[in-house]
């Protein structure tokens, strides 16, 4: 029996076309996901789209197209970007579908028999696009504190959640788990800026719109987003209020959820406390990654600073774009996006470092073996000492990605490519090649590096998939084991190359 290892995004919300921004998240998502399966885990790993709420039912009427018809065209868009990038979800789910509807109205209703949910009146400082209630006191420069737009007033009849009945009991489970919350500053931010200074009833219906789930027995509210947003990581799995579910036992709790750090409250204080009321267990961990960002701030349409992933998917190619996101943005600080810095990162680390290596590497096997290779075993110290550091890409790239310091993953194979560069450069092939005497020697010497490559070929694949694919193409080999093996025999494919030097300028 495989372990089971279950991650989701935060699904995304269908107002618009996601920017890179967005797309950061499932791409890194991705990359655990692929990571997880390479070591041998059964994985679901679940994405999708958020598709109600009052911001979607004014800009399908400002399309003059029914809601339903909107979120379709919207969820379609944001599927089809995951795809390009080349992301290996389970599951796409979306809010519309019936199976999610009806375990949501269930999962309400239980939640109001256990009086847990109650009706009341808000009357508050409401932001439409972030569809949250503000007090005076939250707001900054009195905008919100969130996107930094207009909030209006409303007041109306609405359904509540007891969030503060849960307050001491969600308080304890955080500080008695020291990992629930990462990174550590996003934890403490929630303890000390939310939790500690006392946590008000969530409103959870609303009236002034129809553009949602109903609620069973009051058919003039709907359900607020919230409640059926973050459900979605339960309902898909097939938790079900009145029936047992194999497939939920199974996946439940989630080991990973990722998801921005601006909505890092609601999955850590609004979700666990929901899951508190259904009695079911938390998820093991919430990370709230940090913003990709371009270099004059958020991206937005006002400022005419969006940037698409598909866009520079079609002109940099997908591998390309992902390396940028999942080695460029920092652990747990804002990265920067400029055309410059990717176009740089490919130059010197995908053309240089790894295609030149590859293309090089086959090229001497081809010219001094006629592509067949085997492990003569003609050794002395400095393979030792490239052997050491390939064996250590297990070890170091575990630690990495169990503190899903991904980028930092990606540089310990990348300090294994490097160290093969510098090793050709050490025992000089096209040295040993003149004297025939050193034939077997300068056999071992190719070896070491076709299999140093073949292992870092397949230690990338969670990262840059299909350069995996296409290095163990031109290897003509379909051994994926993650070790070093010193038995291998090789019959080359041609070299091919793997990423075009940029030109600047052009």
């Amino acid at each position: 029996m495989k372990e089971k290892y279950y991650i989701t995004t935060a699904i995304a919300y269908t107002s618009g076309k996601p920017h890179i921004g967005n797309t950061y998240e499932i791409v890194l998502a991705d990359a655990i996901a692929r990571y997880k399966r390479l070591k041998g885990y059964d994985v679901y790993f679940q994405t999708g789209t958020d598709e109600h709420g009052e911001k979607i039912q004014i800009k399908a009427k400002e399309a003059l197209i029914s809601p339903k018809k909107y979120v379709d065209n919207i969820s379609s868009e944001i599927k089809n970007i995951w795809d390009i990038m080349n992301t290996s979800y389970d599951k796409f789910v979306r809010t519309t579908d019936s199976t999610h509807e009806k375990i949501v109205s269930k999962i309400f209703k239980k939640m109001y028999d256990k009086d847990d949910i109650y009706l009341g009146k808000y009357s508050g400082l409401y932001c439409t696009p972030c569809e949250s209630f503000w007090t005076e006191a939250q707001l900054v420069d009195g905008k919100c504190p969130d996107c930094g737009r207009d909030v209006v007033e409303k007041c109306e009849d609405a359904y509540f959640f007891r969030l503060s009945k849960y307050q001491d009991k969600l308080l304890k489970y955080i500080e008695s788990h020291p990992d629930f919350i990462k990174p550590e500053s996003r934890k403490n931010e929630m303890i000390n800026n939310f939790i500690k200074p006392g946590l008000q009833d969530l409103c959870v219906s609303r009236t002034s719109f129809d553009w949602g789930i109903p609620v069973s027995f009051d058919d003039k509210h709907v359900i607020y987003v919230w409640l059926d947003a973050l459900t979605n990581y339960i309902t898909n799995i097939g938790y079900d209020p009145d029936k047992e579910s194999l497939d939920f036992n199974k996946w439940w709790p989630c080991d990973l959820h990722l998801i921005g750090k601006d909505i890092i409250r609601f999955h850590t204080i609004y979700w666990p406390c929901f899951l508190m009321s259904l009695d079911l267990p938390l998820p093991k961990q919430v990370f709230g990654h940090p913003w990709l960002i371009v270099a004059d701030g958020k991206m937005s349409k006002s400022k005419g600073n969006v940037i698409y992933a598909d866009d520079l998917a079609n002109e940099f190619g997908v591998d390309a774009v992902r390396y940028y996101m999942l080695h460029e943005i920092p652990y747990s600080s804002d990265g920067v996006f400029t055309k410059e810095l990717l176009i740089e990162r490919i130059n010197s680390d995908l053309v240089n470092i790894l295609g030149n290596l590859v293309n090089r590497t086959i090229s001497m096997a081809k010219k001094y073996f006629n592509s067949h290779l085997e492990n003569k075993k003609v050794n002395e110290l400095v393979d030792e000492d490239l052997k050491k550091i390939v064996k250590e890409i297990n070890q170091k790239i575990d630690d990495k990605m169990n503190n899903l310091e991904i980028g930092a993953a990606i540089d310990v194979i990348f300090e294994a490519l490097r160290r093969c560069n510098k090793y050709i450069d050490e025992v000089t092939p096209w040295i040993l090649a003149k004297d025939i005497s050193k034939k077997d020697r300068l056999e071992t010497v190719l070896y070491n590096l076709i299999e140093s490559i073949r292992v870092c070929s397949v230690y990338l694949s969670p990262y840059l998939p299909e350069t995996s694919k296409k290095i163990l193409k031109q290897l003509n080999t379909d051994n994926e084991a993650l070790e070093f093996m010193d038995n291998n025999i090789y019959d080359l494919n041609e070299a091919e190359i793997l990423f075009e030097r940029i030109d600047v300028n052009k």
